[in-house]
């Protein structure tokens, strides 16, 4: 096992992984450091990196365990990715790849200009990259909300 391994990590069934795994890396730029493979070839388990983060991608293994593409389309999470750099040429590049952009790159109140993306099997990414420093008491005002623990 590699020495390198985040404390939280998400994992995400999909009907398809070996096709989920490559759209990630096409799309997103996720790089695979792990894959379990049964002996017919199927995905038992698999890695992904980005950055300092990983998400796991596995096939569906329960009634409980499903890609949004097997339960019509209903997602109980989302997956947010923090990039450093050009938002817009990543969100380009999900487009170009097959992702469903749902929210344009737009800047956000809080400093962050984000984008929303669906996956060929349905789950829904957020992308975001801090453009801006602001602060609580800068958001609360664009907001009109109560802001505690801002960092």
């Amino acid at each position: 096992m590699a020495d390198w391994r985040p404390d939280l990590i998400s994992a995400i069934c999909y009907r398809d992984p070996r096709a989920a795994i490559a759209w990630l890396k096409a799309a997103f730029g996720f790089e695979l450091f792990m894959l379990i493979e049964t002996a017919d070839g199927a995905v038992a388990h698999s890695e992904m990196r980005f950055g300092d983060g990983c998400v796991m991608v596995g096939s569906e293994w329960s009634e409980s365990h499903k890609s949004p593409a097997s339960i019509g389309g209903l997602n109980t999470q989302t997956v947010h990715i923090q990039i450093k750099d050009d938002i817009d040429a990543h969100c380009e590049r999900a487009r170009a790849a097959g992702g469903r952009i749902l929210a344009e790159p737009e800047t956000q109140f809080y400093g962050d200009r984000t984008y929303r993306c669906i996956d060929p099997e349905g789950h829904i990414w957020t992308i975001g990259q801090t453009v801006a420093q602001v602060s609580r008491e800068a958001a609360e005002a664009a907001t009109g909300m109560k802001i505690t623990g801002w960092i």
